[in-house]
């Protein structure tokens, strides 16, 4: 089985973990100590008690898929609808997640939507958090082409900047029982200023001890938080968006922290504390972080030749045993706080068949991605996990 390299991540502790914080919790550069391996491994005993929704077993289930990849077309990118791809096998759509010792209810769209009356669910994170939130919007609508659903991006602030591809975010109301669903394109979950707001090729302060400011102005109206980070995080994304790392509010002079994965795991850790600190006044909010979903490149990566072929569901197992998480880092950071954990990591390690891999719905041949998955597909089961623990 394929070793993502994100949940190998070290994590740096800093004295803001002791009770000290600055800077939205998080410690100045200098409190950084030693690395403590054993903090990644603690689970509370409260968290012990818990049903832990990613220990059980893939089932089949001929009532899969949840929605119709051909009718979700309002909803879902072209590039990630297998459905009109050149894609002719379909068999990782009729599988659901079945928890060892859960009860986990079949998704019922009007009965979700009920439940979410007046509420606001948000996802923040990369493009995988795109995806899940493609999914549920999906899921909430049938897969159905839905014109009552209204869009109201521009309430948020989403809406298409001059010489942008696309908006930062979009956000979509269901009138009859006014749930919102929004999600916001934040790769890192730092705070971005560019340093020279009349220079389109200016540098950007990429602020690791920061919440994005989209989240500090909207966070009291979201009722339910979905968080991701991880693929992002590599010198190359870095370089290429031009994010110079700042701690502090000034630029980050510490070559520890400087190292990728020591930078990825303090910004988890410091949104982590932040958003630890403000939900006692914000005691209707819900606050998950999902953990990383996996890749299955194999034989080289994104860039060198890598693909993902297989095509038989389930060839590397069905089930996951194990009691912790496969994504430490996240666990970690979520031990002890009111924040909880989102773990979909192992489970979607099991189905490699479900990425996009080397099909496209213009039919051309090109490199594999062997990180997006195919919708519906792996996601919709997240949105399961997560709905069970709303």
């Amino acid at each position: 089985m394929e070793k993502i390299g994100e949940n190998s991540s070290q994590v740096i502790i800093t004295a803001a973990a002791k009770g000290e914080e600055k800077h939205f919790g998080t410690a100045p550069v200098d409190a950084i100590s030693t690395i403590i391996p054993e903090m990644i491994d603690s689970t509370s005993s409260s968290q012990t008690k818990i049903c832990k929704y990613a220990k059980g077993r893939w089932v089949a289930d001929s009532r899969r898929p949840l929605y119709s990849g051909f009718g979700c077309k309002q909803w879902l990118s072209g590039m990630w609808a297998c459905r009109l791809t050149q894609r002719e096998d379909f068999s990782y759509e009729g599988y659901r997640w079945q928890p060892e010792n859960c009860e986990m209810p079949e998704f019922e769209r009007l009965t979700f939507l009920e439940r979410m009356q007046d509420k606001t669910i948000a996802f923040i994170g990369d493009s995988l958090g795109r995806q899940q939130f493609q999914s549920l919007m999906c899921m909430a609508s049938g897969g159905e082409e839905s014109p009552e659903v209204e869009n109201v991006g521009k309430k948020y602030g989403l809406v298409k900047a001059r010489g942008a591809i696309r908006p930062d975010g979009w956000a979509y109301r269901f009138p009859k029982t006014n749930t919102t669903i929004l999600y916001y394109w934040s790769a890192s979950l730092s705070d971005l200023v560019p340093l020279n707001i009349s220079d389109r090729t200016t540098d950007v302060a990429m602020h690791l001890d920061r919440p994005p400011a989209f989240m500090r102005q909207f966070l009291n109206q979201f009722d339910v938080l979905v968080l991701n980070t991880g693929h992002h995080w590599n010198r190359g994304k870095l370089n290429a968006n031009r994010w110079v790392m700042h701690v502090d509010g000034k630029p980050n002079e510490d070559n520890k922290l400087a190292e990728i994965r020591n930078a990825k795991n303090f910004t988890i850790y410091s949104i982590v504390r932040w958003l630890d600190s403000q939900l006692p006044s914000h005691p209707h909010l819900k606050v998950f972080f999902r953990t990383i979903s996996p890749r299955h490149f194999v034989n080289g990566d994104w860039n060198t030749g890598g693909t993902c072929d297989n095509t038989i569901p389930l060839s590397g197992g069905s089930e996951v045993v194990q009691d912790e998480s496969s994504d430490p880092v996240i666990e970690g950071a979520v031990n002890g706080t009111r924040v909880k954990i989102l773990d979909i990591t192992a489970i979607s390690q099991l189905r490699d068949e479900g990425h996009m891999s080397h099909y496209s719905i213009r039919g051309t041949p090109g490199g594999n991605d062997c990180l997006h998955w195919c919708l519906p597909g792996i996601p919709d089961t997240w949105n399961e996990l997560l709905i069970a623990q709303i």
